[in-house]
């Protein structure tokens, strides 16, 4: 009758315990190094896998079984570690490896990593990052312990069957490089997985990017207002403040550790320059226009509307109360009422009032030309700038479409030249 397999497991397993200590590295030869092999699947399993020469067995002597668990506490483990993480959240503790009769222990264990990764979002949300991870041994020089992929490197590369895809990231690949990290302590082997992904912008194109070309082109089409009319300011304010409330929305939807200011942000900063400098200059015009209105209309109507005195000069209540000297125009000689004189000198106050109202009614018609020159000036760059800001927009959309069309002709590319 054939042994129950209980048995043998227990006997294989008290076997391999028995006289083991895993705070030896389980070679014969302690010259030779324990190669680890290395495997990652992005949002999915690490797989760890190393040959322990102390856990084999000749599986004819143990009914033929050629795997087993054993505690992970129990055994060797290599300290291999992530050189980028920060913390590791949510990720199971596992407490048992495989081990088959060739002492090739695999350790295959879901972690989730915070990690450090500079974000270029210039291109913000049409990005493409570009984020590492580098393993290596804390302790072990590359004489101990060695590092291998487990995989070939192209199989790595385009493998995102495992990969999670989100509503805002879309794998294209996992390269990964070998290297020997040499320092003071020793010569260390570390291997670099670079994980490439990018952004899908659908849903920053709808709540961003096309709400920030309407309230341009509401911006623009203000410059039509006449530049004397006041509701244009109002008009232009009512914008401003829409301006600053999409800028807080936008710094929301941006991530904080970004290397480089996005390209829109750019814009959108040029754009409410613009906005604040027509404000301005339509603020001046109107105040202007209003300081040659009243400098030009209130003294020489003083004088017809001055009260005459047959023993004083002529002079108006207002400047009495207020102890303004009369101007030089109403200082005539005393006349009789009803006179030639008193009729010749009322027809040259109100001669010298038209010129007054001419003179500065010409200055006005000046600046007046002179600033819708420059709202002419400062239309035709604002229109030049939501134009370019489109197309920049379109253009980095398309170099964001053809980007997995790019990382599949390497693929096959590739492909091509190993078979």
């Amino acid at each position: 009758m054939p042994h129950p397999r209980s048995p043998a497991l227990y006997r294989l397993t008290k076997q391999l315990l028995q006289k083991y200590h895993k705070a030896v590295r389980p070679v014969h030869d302690w010259t030779e190094a324990t190669t680890v092999y290395l495997d990652v699947l992005v949002h999915a399993i690490l797989d760890v896998v190393w040959v322990d020469e102390f856990l084999s067995w000749n599986p004819s002597m143990f009914d033929e079984i050629r795997e087993i668990s054993l505690p992970l506490s129990a055994i060797w483990a290599p300290d291999i570690i992530i050189n980028e993480f920060v913390e590791i959240e949510g990720s199971p503790d596992l407490p048992y490896v495989y081990v088959n009769s060739s002492g090739t222990i695999k350790n295959s264990k879901p972690i989730q990593v915070v990690s450090t990764c500079g974000l270029e979002t210039y291109a913000f949300p049409f990005d493409i990052q570009n984020c590492s991870l580098t393993f290596s041994s804390v302790l072990h020089t590359v004489q101990d312990v060695d590092l291998a992929f487990l995989r070939s490197r192209e199989d790595i590369k385009h493998d995102k069957k495992e990969f999670l895809n989100d509503s805002e990231w879309e794998l294209l690949s996992v390269s990964s490089t070998y290297s020997i990290l040499q320092s003071g302590a020793g010569d260390f082997a570390q291997i670099q997985f670079n994980v490439v992904i990018r952004r899908r912008p659908l849903v920053y194109v709808v709540n961003l990017l096309i709400p920030s070309i309407f309230l341009m082109l509401v911006d623009l089409g203000s410059f039509y207002l006449p530049p004397t009319c006041r509701a244009r300011i109002v008009f232009k304010t009512s914008v401003l403040v829409g301006y600053t409330v999409f800028r807080v929305n936008m710094s929301d939807e941006m991530p904080r550790s970004a290397l480089s200011t996005p390209l829109i942000g750019v814009f959108f900063t040029v754009c409410m320059a613009f906005l604040v400098i027509s404000l301005f200059k339509s603020i001046l015009l109107v105040r202007f226009l209003h300081d040659e209105w009243s400098h030009g209309q209130e003294w020489p109507l003083l004088c017809l509307r001055g009260d005459t005195d047959a023993d004083g000069p002529r002079m108006d209540p207002r400047a009495q109360l207020a102890g303004v000297p009369e101007p030089p125009i109403c200082r005539e000689p005393q006349v009789q009422p009803g006179s030639l004189k008193e009729v010749w000198f009322q027809l040259k106050s109100i001669s010298t009032y038209f010129q007054t109202w001419e003179q500065a009614d010409r200055k006005g018609v000046k600046w007046l030309a002179l600033l819708e020159r420059l709202d002419r000036l400062l239309f035709q760059a604002y229109a030049i700038l939501l134009g370019l800001y489109t197309v920049t927009l379109c253009s980095l959309w398309a170099l964001w479409g053809s980007s997995s069309t790019l990382y599949r002709a390497e693929c096959k590319i590739h492909t091509s030249s190993v078979s």
